[in-house]
Formats: structure tokens, C-alpha cells, sequence
């Protein structure tokens, strides 16, 4: 048990903190509840957040936590929890700075949608109108028969024997956003894809994603649902790059984080802010967990990662949730129009989404345009009303955006595989009371 943790007496303090109303806003542009009954959440059943975090950080599996919670507009929860270094025992702090990987995705999307809503883009439109070497894809199709021989211990097994055929039809900016598209989606095209295409993240993305036309496709475009890890969202920041005329960069920045006033949010840490990056831990056989090094894309300041390269923090993601959540507008800066946003979080893939990871379809979930959606919350088992929608990050991060109890919620961490999310989620909804 990690001895440094905060115990039953920080519980009582952030009891008392929540009944008394002491919860701070998110970055000041998120207003706080006075009380968390102002916003319908039990005063008795909110510090169970707190609770829920702290088995995770006494048995040794997180090192620390900032969880945030808004309703009605309102923030009725937020908290660091544990240590941002378990080294220093340096405090978590409500500012830190977390890696968060594929909760970059939703921020592609929302790019995405503020082009496609100016005309400058259709989500039908081939890729190919935007990088021409992307006009005529090859598909991998593993040879008939073929028998992955065991692979050695620790090692990934040999790449299937395989050919290619033309792709059916072109893939399209909606085939990227969904994960239907089949590039470096799979067995053949993420292991070949190191070798045809090498992530350099000392290059741009103009430079770099031509490249990845030359990396058979997993599937043909359109017939099923495979996580694109980085390749696909990767790619529509290009095509953002070339119909607004900016770096994905600077885009971001003047369109999206500074009418948010996302002021942690980029894509590389400024020295200035450096000593609030939370360590990043991976998990241990034994079920600790022991630091890890950062990957180099999330160091780089050229290569702009639309599918996994940011870095934010609790209240600046809770932000961009919020503006979700009202409908495309945050304090009288609109990104998105109501519409667009319900578009973006309806089910676009019919029956085919399994899941980042999953081998079968996910009961009752669904994927919208960069975010997983709920479609049957009991088929699903997950706490979240039908209608909500949000997205991961590959060390641990969260959020949703629940548009029937008017509600956002965001979880940085910065360990994968904890199983803290669900956790979360559970203990949010538990404490609604109104």
C-alpha cells in the first residue's frame, strides 16, 4: 500500500469542501455550483468520487488522479488526487499537465466539422481530393490457408503472407473520422506500415502522409469497423492543414484552444510549464506500476498529431467538453452549430463497431465522427444515459459528454489498463439525485 496517499481524513475535508460549496471553476470559464445540489447532485454521494480514486491509488495502481465533473453548466466536482510523481512525492495538482493521447481524436473531429461546415470539405469527398496519392489504394488480403507459426516469447508473431487487390472504392474524410477506412488498421497494415511509411516526427505532416498511401489498406473502405490508431486522424489533420492554409498547429490554437481558453493545450510543453507534467507509469506484472519513458511523438514541434499528439489538462478538456455539450458554443464563442454537434455524436457505422481493441462487436455502442456513442446503455453496461458520447486516451484518460442529464465528465490519469473509467463513470452517476 502506498503509504503517501491521502487517506479518510482528505475524504472528510473534501466532504466538507463540497457541502460548503468550495469547488473551483474549470480555467474560469466553466461557473461553479454553490452547492452541489444547485446542480441536482447529493452533497453525500459526490465524495464517493474521491472514494472511488482512492482504492486505485491505495493499492498501488495509480499514482495520482484530477477528476472533474459539470452539470447544468456548472462545476459541482473537482479534485486532484495522490501525487504527479511518485518519485518526489511531489502533490497532483488541478493544473497538471497529462499526455492525452486518442482524446486528441474528438479534437480532429471538431476541426473536421468547423471545415465541413464552412463548405471547404464534404465527408464524402475522397482523400485523394485533398493528397493524391491516396487515389488508388491496395488492400492486404491474408493468403488462403495461411498459419501463423508460435511466436517467441515476448515477440509479435511474423507478418502474415498476404497479396493485394485494388481497393473497391476510394476512401473518404467519413471513413477516417468512423474507422472504417482500413489504413494501418490491422495486422498487415500497422506492422508493414513501420516499414513502408516510418513515423518520422522530426518531419511534417506534409512531408508524411503521402507516404501512407503506399500502405495497403486492411480492408476494403467502408466494410468494417477497425481502430485506426494514429494513421487515419493523422491524416484528416493534413487535410485540415491544406483547406485552411495553416498548420494543424496553428489552426488548432486560433480556431479551437484559444476561443476556449484552452491555454494548456498543444501539442509539445513550453519549458515554463514543464513542472506540472504529470510522470507517465506503466503497468507492472505484479500489479504496481514503474515509470515510463514518453514517446517521442508527443515531444515533437513539427509533426502535429491530430490522432493522439496533445497534451491538456482536466480544465481545459472540460472546455472542449463543455462546448460539446452546450451544442457547439462555450461563454458566446461558437465553434459548431447544435445540429453539427448531434450529427457528430449520432451512429455512423450501422452494426460494425467493435471497439479499439475488441475482437467482436460491442453491444449497444456506437461511433460517431471521432467518438464512441451510446446507443443501449443496458446492452452496453455502462452507467451514461443512451446519447451520450466521448473517447479514451492510450494512458488513461477520459471524458463523455451526457446530453440528457446535461452533464460532462473528465478523468486524466496517466497508467493504461486500470479499469478506473467505468469506476468513474459509476460514481458520478450514482450522485445524481435530480
Amino acid at each position: 500500500m502506498i503509504g503517501f496517499v491521502r487517506r479518510s481524513a482528505a475524504a472528510a475535508v473534501l466532504a466538507l469542501a463540497l457541502l460548503t460549496g468550495a469547488v473551483m471553476a474549470a480555467g474560469g470559464g466553466i461557473p461553479a455550483a454553490a452547492r452541489p445540489e444547485d446542480v441536482g447532485f447529493s452533497s453525500d454521494r459526490l465524495p464517493r468520487i474521491h472514494e472511488t480514486v482512492q482504492r486505485y491509488l491505495e493499492s498501488g495502481q495509480l499514482a495520482g488522479a484530477v477528476t472533474l465533473v459539470a452539470r447544468r453548466g456548472k462545476v459541482a466536482h473537482f479534485e486532484a488526487h495522490g501525487v504527479a510523481d511518485l518519485a518526489s512525492k511531489a502533490p497532483m495538482r488541478k493544473d497538471a499537465i497529462f499526455r492525452i493521447a486518442s482524446m486528441s481524436k474528438p479534437v480532429t473531429g471538431v476541426a473536421i466539422a468547423m471545415l465541413m461546415e464552412e463548405g471547404k470539405l464534404r465527408l464524402t469527398d475522397p482523400v485523394s481530393r485533398f493528397v493524391p496519392e491516396f487515389k488508388e489504394m491496395q488492400v492486404a488480403v491474408i493468403k488462403p490457408g495461411y498459419v501463423a507459426p508460435p511466436a517467441p516469447a515476448g515477440q509479435q508473431p511474423p507478418i502474415p503472407d498476404y497479396y493485394t487487390v485494388p481497393a473497391t472504392r476510394e476512401i473518404t474524410v467519413r471513413d477516417l473520422l468512423t474507422h472504417t477506412s482500413g489504413l494501418e488498421s490491422g495486422t498487415i497494415g500497422n506492422r508493414v506500415g513501420g516499414r513502408i511509411a516510418p513515423r518520422d516526427v522530426t518531419r511534417t505532416l506534409a512531408d508524411q502522409i503521402p507516404k501512407l498511401a503506399k500502405v495497403p489498406l486492411d480492408f476494403q473502405p467502408g466494410s468494417q469497423w477497425t481502430y485506426s490508431l494514429l494513421a487515419g486522424m493523422d491524416t484528416l489533420s493534413r487535410i485540415v492543414e491544406i483547406t485552411s492554409g495553416m498548420t494543424y498547429e496553428q489552426f488548432l490554437k486560433q480556431r479551437v484552444f484559444d476561443p476556449l481558453g484552452m491555454k494548456d493545450t498543444g501539442f509539445y510543453v513550453t519549458p515554463d510549464k514543464a513542472a506540472r507534467v504529470a510522470v507517465l507509469y506503466n503497468r507492472t506484472r505484479q500489479g504496481g506500476i514503474e515509470k515510463a519513458e514518453t514517446p517521442a511523438w508527443l515531444s515533437t514541434k513539427t509533426f502535429f498529431s491530430g490522432g493522439g499528439g496533445l497534451w491538456s489538462t482536466a480544465e481545459d478538456y472540460a472546455q472542449f467538453a463543455q462546448m460539446l455539450a452546450n451544442g457547439g458554443e462555450l461563454n458566446g464563442r461558437r465553434l459548431l452549430s447544435p445540429r453539427t454537434i448531434e450529427y457528430m455524436a449520432t451512429n455512423h457505422v450501422g452494426e460494425l463497431y467493435n471497439g479499439a481493441g475488441a475482437g467482436a462487436r460491442v453491444q449497444g455502442m456506437g461511433f460517431g465522427l471521432s467518438m464512441e456513442v451510446v446507443l443501449d446503455n443496458v446492452r452496453a453496461n455502462r452507467r451514461t444515459s443512451n446519447g451520450s458520447f466521448g473517447w479514451d486516451g492510450a494512458f488513461g484518460t477520459h471524458f463523455w459528454v451526457d446530453p440528457k442529464e446535461k452533464l460532462i465528465g473528465v478523468l486524466m490519469v496517466q497508467t493504461a489498463g486500470t479499469g478506473i473509467t467505468r469506476d468513474f463513470e459509476n460514481a458520478v452517476m450514482q450522485a445524481i439525485v435530480d
